[in-house]
């Protein structure tokens, strides 16, 4: 008679559903093989056995096999539970490989959506009108001819292109808007404001009807009319139309996207002229939020709006609140040039409040060059950090801080002479450039409105007669704009209103080109800048 040995309890803790149904096939064997046995036994015992001693007998044999035949229940049972759970198993991982399935039809689903509302906006944005290539290209050329003062050539070209696109097209078509769009912002180069408003609200018209009130482009017409009553001082006419244009970019582009920016700098300029100052903060703020969520901290947009906003600080007495503001965009510009802060890495308005705060211990405090190389990161192709420069040294001296205030005109002041052969050929290039990306809308990358109200434009003179002068003589030019060199004789060629006062201003001054933006087919948003 064979004796089953069951493993421990440990053991069976440690084992696998495979090796657990192993033994439990081995146990079931065993049992039929004992259950086979003691079937023998009994009916031998029945055969030979006297029956008192073959009935005391039998009934333990009896009892020892419906144990037995429990224990193959048992057995058996286990059998059917691993079988279940195998198909349990199976059928997670089934349900698994469906759920990976899912999830990547839902990500290309996702995508797909993602792909759709681009298309969308885009199909929004444009309003099934996009403009012609050949006035994009058009635009470029009159563009050009402005820019050096070539108006006998780009008004007629504007008005014959403005003829034949009548012909064709007849007057109420947006080909013909976008045109005189162009010729109106030629017009208002040469200060013809009264022709240069009649052709945008003529342009506005037409773009209402044949595109709808809520279409970009009406909101780029709207926004050149608003630019021109601008520099005409007429700011509460202006006002409005700015932001109708606001309102129709935040409903086409989102609240949060960089043009609502520009357009928000816009109109708070137009607040500020006006002497809203509240507004002018909290416009010069959500622009300022736009710009660093959507475009990061070391966008040059962010520094150009903080120095906006300082100037409306300075303009109500805020001095503290400007002086922050200054001190940020060159701490900043230090760090993006040279690292972060700490005792052995300061940026310059840190030098010169030393230099302030000891100027009465020391009999010489030296020179600019002794904070190492700072100045490089204030050059003229940076013209924000260089005003800022100008600017925290006006607020210095106005607080008396007289030795902090030259520290940082002296910076601004070397940076200049020493990089001014470059320039003023970057300063043309950035604008020149700005002009080659032309729209068909005819933004002015060459003007700039003062915001005096006197509406006066100050021209960039992109003149090919004295670049190369420029170039070759730049250090005898700038001392001759200082005062500090010979006057020679003016070039019978260089138109002075747009040439040498710029230029004799500009070294004054240190005006920042204003900044433009493609915004939606035919647009470009003009930032005004304005001195502290």
């Amino acid at each position: 008679m064979s004796t089953t040995v069951y493993p421990r309890e440990e053991a069976l803790e440690r084992l696998s559903q495979e090796e657990i149904v192993l033994g439990t096939k081995a146990v079931i064997q065993g049992l039929e093989t004992l259950r086979g046995e003691h079937a023998q036994l009994l009916n031998s015992l029945l055969d030979c056995a006297q029956p008192p001693v073959a009935q005391e007998k039998s009934g333990l044999l009896r009892k020892s096999m419906e144990a037995i035949e429990l224990g193959l229940g048992e057995a058996q049972v286990i059998i059917a539970l691993s079988g279940h759970l195998s198909a349990v198993e199976s059928e997670k991982q089934k349900l698994r490989a469906q759920v990976r399935r899912l999830c990547q039809e839902n990500q290309w689903l996702r995508d797909e959506l993602a792909g759709t509302q681009h298309k969308l906006q885009k199909s929004e944005q444009s309003g099934g009108y996009e403009i012609p290539a050949r006035l994009r290209t058009l635009h470029n050329l009159v563009i050009q001819y402005a820019s050096q003062g070539r108006y006998e050539v780009a008004v007629p070209l504007c008005k014959q292109a403005l003829e034949d696109l009548e012909k064709t097209s007849g007057h109420d078509h947006p080909d013909v808007a976008t045109m005189l769009n162009i010729l109106a912002l030629v017009y208002r180069d040469q200060n013809k404001y009264k022709e240069a408003a009649h052709l945008l609200n003529d342009a506005l018209a037409i773009r209402e009807k044949t595109l709808g009130r809520d279409h970009p482009a009406v909101a780029a017409t709207l926004n050149n009319l608003a630019v021109l009553y601008g520099k005409r001082g007429k700011y509460k006419e202006a006002e409005p139309l700015c932001k109708r244009a606001l309102e129709i970019r935040e409903k086409v582009l989102g609240k949060y996207h960089p043009d609502v920016a520009k357009q928000l700098n816009n109109l708070a300029l137009l607040c500020q002229n006006q002497g809203k100052y509240e507004e002018v903060e909290y416009y010069y703020g959500r622009a300022l939020e736009i710009y660093q969520s959507k475009l990061g901290a070391d966008d040059p947009n962010v520094a150009k709006t903080k120095n906006n906003l300082a100037t409306c600080y300075l303009k109500q007495g805020k001095f503290k609140d400007a002086e922050a503001l200054y001190k940020e965009i060159l701490t900043r510009a230090h760090e993006k040039e040279f690292g972060s802060v700490n005792n052995d890495n300061k940026p310059i308005w840190m030098h010169a409040e030393e230099r302030e705060e000891s100027k009465g211990k020391r009999k010489d405090c030296g020179s600019y060059v002794e904070y190492g190389g700072w100045y490089k990161a204030c050059k003229v192709d940076s013209p924000t950090v260089n005003t800022t420069l100008k600017s925290l040294g006006s607020l210095y001296r106005r607080q008396g801080k007289l030795e902090a205030a030259e520290t940082l005109e002296e910076c601004a002041n070397k940076t200049r002479k020493q990089d001014g052969s470059h320039g003023g050929s970057d300063r043309r290039q950035s604008r020149d450039g700005g002009a080659q990306r032309g729209d068909g809308e005819g933004g002015d990358d060459s003007a700039e409105w003062t915001g005096d109200g006197n509406g006066s434009l100050r021209r960039s003179g992109s003149f090919g007669k004295i670049r190369d002068a420029l170039r070759r003589s730049s250090e005898m030019l700038v001392k001759k704009l200082q005062g500090s060199g010979p006057q020679e004789p003016r070039n019978p060629g260089l138109k002075r209103a747009s040439s040498l006062n710029f230029l004799n201003k500009s070294n004054e001054e240190t005006p920042q080109a204003p900044h433009c933006s493609v915004v939606g087919p035919g647009e470009r948003v003009l930032l005004f800048r304005h001195q502290p």
